[in-house]
């Protein structure tokens, strides 16, 4: 279960006793991680609890950052684990709003970063990657929130406010940040982390098939997988659930769901292959531009 701060700045999610033995296992090295990468995007940890009511049960729960927090509208969320197998919404398109969180098969855009924030947001991911490898973590997503720019300015001209007026005020901070590097180097610290706020174009393609799913490129050619209009957005993004390890249970989930389909496909996968294959799945759905 999950509960958000009154604040909406913090997540309350209750947890499994072998997910917190997970934290805690990994917790020295885990704040060695996040306290050298300032920019790191694996989840942030505030508090690990434990409460039991006389004559009730336990109840664990942990206190993490919301990377929803923002004074921007959140239009869409996507789950993203870098495997096709099962990873679709199972709702008609009248029954998704804002709320839904869709995944992988349901992803219609490709995302153009500006060129230092590109950079830094494909070393960051390979670094995160890395340490979650070595941590024998697999299962983890990359979670992504979306405003469209162009959305709110409808929106807002619709009730009769101006389109210029409400731009600056949407961009604030961002018409003179042109790049990541103006925005990290400041005296007082990041005025922008990346994750947070970030700037992007989303490029819409069709809904990528399961059958192509490994395909490096996308074929202008084939009408499912024409592009079509690239909208400016802003962009929060995190790498969630990393408190999965790959245990006798995920193994025997990969063995049995193997049988069933094609065995790289499918989420359970050894730590290393999954996060090799996490990494590929970003480098083709973010690019620099």
């Amino acid at each position: 279960s999950f509960y958000l701060t009154q604040d909406e700045r913090f997540m309350i999610k209750t947890m499994k006793k072998s997910e917190i033995k997970v934290l805690l296992k990994m917790l020295p090295s885990y704040y060695e991680h996040v306290s050298k990468y300032k920019n790191s995007l694996v989840t942030k940890f505030f508090g690990v609890h434990c409460v039991k009511p006389v004559g009730g049960q336990k109840t664990r729960f942990i206190v993490m950052g919301n990377l929803f927090c923002s004074e921007y509208r959140i239009h869409k969320r996507f789950d993203l684990k870098g495997s096709s197998h099962g990873r679709t919404i199972d709702k008609d398109e009248g029954e998704i709003d804002e709320t839904t969180t869709l995944k992988d098969l349901d992803l219609k855009y490709v995302f153009r970063l500006e060129s230092s924030w590109f950079h830094a947001f494909i070393n960051q991911i390979d670094i995160d990657c890395e340490f979650l490898e070595a941590e024998k973590i697999m299962d983890y997503s990359l979670l992504i929130g979306l405003h469209f720019r162009e959305s709110c300015l409808r929106d807002d001209i619709s009730l009769g406010i101006g389109r210029r007026e409400q731009e600056d005020k949407l961009m604030r901070g961002y018409n003179s940040l042109p790049n990541m590097d103006s925005v990290t180097q400041t005296s007082n610290g990041p005025l922008i982390r990346l994750g947070e706020s970030t700037p992007a174009k989303a490029e819409q393609v069709s809904r990528f098939e399961e059958e192509s799913w490994e395909e490096d490129d996308i074929d202008n050619s084939n009408p499912k997988n024409t592009r079509k209009e690239v909208v400016e957005v802003i962009l929060y993004f995190g790498i969630i659930d990393i408190l999965q390890d790959y245990d006798i249970t995920k193994k025997l989930e990969h063995a049995y769901k193997s049988l069933h389909a094609d065995p790289t496909s499918i989420s359970s996968v050894d730590p290393k292959l999954y996060s090799r294959r996490f990494r590929d799945f970003i480098n083709k759905r973010f690019v620099e531009g």
